[in-house]
């Protein structure tokens, strides 16, 4: 068996949980590093436009890589509870089922995303002056679905069996990869914000090779064709657990586009100030991620063990060791904040200066009420890992609503600025469900463990 593959059945709940985290926070940290990088070289060398541009195709891009990261997380919910349970054939049958439907949604998602994103992109009301970059970019990321669909299914499969170092591994690479390629592809061969794409999707294809040399030398693993062959029970409990998560990543998108709208209208300058921030949206909660992905393994393995008891432990230290986390973060960005700030943005002087200025506000605001954003993190994959995606999936909802509706009225009650709480409350509006989904979950297993239903 690979070393790296981690049992969370058992040992100190706090020490798993925290040590998993870590490996995948450091990848994490590596995946952001280039996506920072993009967006410094972009800014820096293209200008502000160009980094209005890229902050005006996030929601959209976000919205595919969250519904791809939605299935595959979903995906191993399943494969987290049969390697807790030691189930190894039911195990391989899952992940092959797994690919085969990643396929499938892989053709549908290429086939949308490049007919959707002229409309959308339309109806979002994109500025002309930026529209154009926007486009190409879109265009040349939805072309390698394939590629970002493969990372994200490699890397739930290693995460579901407790192995969070070799995505790290991965991630230190491609981020030298992409960062070699952005200074080529931009600065060298002037590509302009296509060289930025491509040189992310490339990295991407390498991170993937690199799981897939690591899968390979899993003995459990070794599969037969069988095992990719569709199984209508299986496919459809797989399906079951992805398809609310995919939506739930695509409402919280849709809900996020709404607010670009209406953050286009503010102008460019505004755009790029509020793009500088969202660039670091992924430092900021980068740890939560990571706690989220230790949390759905976690919960997966001991709920598929029997072991309900460790899951209520479990989720205790993780929201405590979530709280202290933000609360580093927060002050790190707002005595930092204003320094990172200004690494992605140029222009003359009086841009700069609006610029940052619309930027730093944002973040603050987003510091501030980061333990809300941890909390999400935590009660949201504890609640996926017992494999429950439909509560989840109503916390998007849920999110959407605020979101939307924050966006809609609060700039007409203080001005442009109130665009920046929107992100708050749709958090607000998730935690209150999610929490007290939570609780009533762990009342459920709790009494189905007393009733020996998850005795082993």
């Amino acid at each position: 068996m690979n070393t790296k593959i981690k049992n969370m059945t058992e040992g100190n709940p706090s020490s798993l949980i925290l040590s998993f985290a870590l490996s995948l926070m450091a990848g994490n940290v590596f995946q952001q590093l280039y996506t920072v990088v993009d967006t410094m070289v972009v800014g820096k060398v293209l200008g502000v436009n160009a980094l209005a541009a890229l902050g005006a195709a996030d929601w959209l891009n976000w919205m595919m890589l969250g519904i791809i990261q939605g299935f595959t997380q979903g995906f191993g919910i399943m494969m987290a509870q049969e390697f807790g349970a030691r189930r190894e054939a039911s195990l391989r049958k899952v992940i092959g089922n797994s690919a085969t439907l990643s396929v499938i949604s892989v053709i549908i998602l290429v086939i949308l995303g490049q007919l959707l994103v002229t409309p959308v992109l339309r109806l979002l009301q994109t500025p002309e002056d930026i529209i154009g970059n926007t486009l190409l970019y879109l265009r040349i990321m939805f072309l390698g679905i394939p590629i970002v669909m493969l990372y994200n299914l490699l890397a739930s499969i290693l995460r579901s069996l407790g192995d969070g170092r070799t995505p790290l591994n991965a991630m230190i690479v491609a981020s030298a990869t992409n960062i070699l390629l952005d200074l080529l592809f931009v600065v060298v061969f002037h590509w302009g914000i296509a060289g930025a794409a491509v040189a992310t999707l490339i990295a991407q294809l390498v991170s993937s090779i690199f799981c897939m040399y690591h899968i390979r030398r899993i003995e459990m693993l070794s599969f037969v064709r069988s095992d990719f062959t569709l199984q209508k029970d299986l496919s459809g409990k797989l399906l079951y657990l992805g398809f609310p998560m995919a939506f739930q990543n695509a409402i919280i998108s849709v809900g996020g586009m709404i607010v670009q709208s209406v953050v286009n209208g503010f102008g460019v300058i505004f755009i790029a100030g509020f793009t500088a921030t969202n660039k670091l949206y992924g430092l900021l909660e980068i740890a939560a991620t990571s706690y989220g992905y230790a949390m759905v393994t976690y919960v997966g393995q001991n709920l598929g063990a029997g072991k309900i008891s460790r899951i209520k432990k479990g989720v205790r230290c993780a929201v405590f060791i979530g709280m202290i986390t933000s609360l580093i973060i927060a002050a790190i960005m707002l005595l930092f904040g204003k320094m990172i700030l200004s690494l992605f943005i140029s222009g003359t002087p009086e841009e700069f200066e609006q610029t940052l200025q619309v930027a730093y506000f944002y973040l603050t605001v987003m510091s501030v009420c980061l333990p809300v954003l941890y909390i999400l993190h935590v009660v949201r994959s504890a609640i996926q890992g017992m494999g429950d995606t439909v509560l989840p999936m109503l916390s998007g909802i849920a999110e959407f609503i605020m979101r939307t509706l924050s966006a809609l009225l609060l700039p007409l009650i203080v001005g442009q600025t109130g665009i920046f709480f929107a992100e708050i409350m749709a958090w607000l509006g998730a935690d209150i469900i999610l929490v007290i989904s939570y609780f009533v979950k762990m009342h459920q297993l709790q009494q189905m463990e007393k009733e020996g239903v998850y005795e082993r």
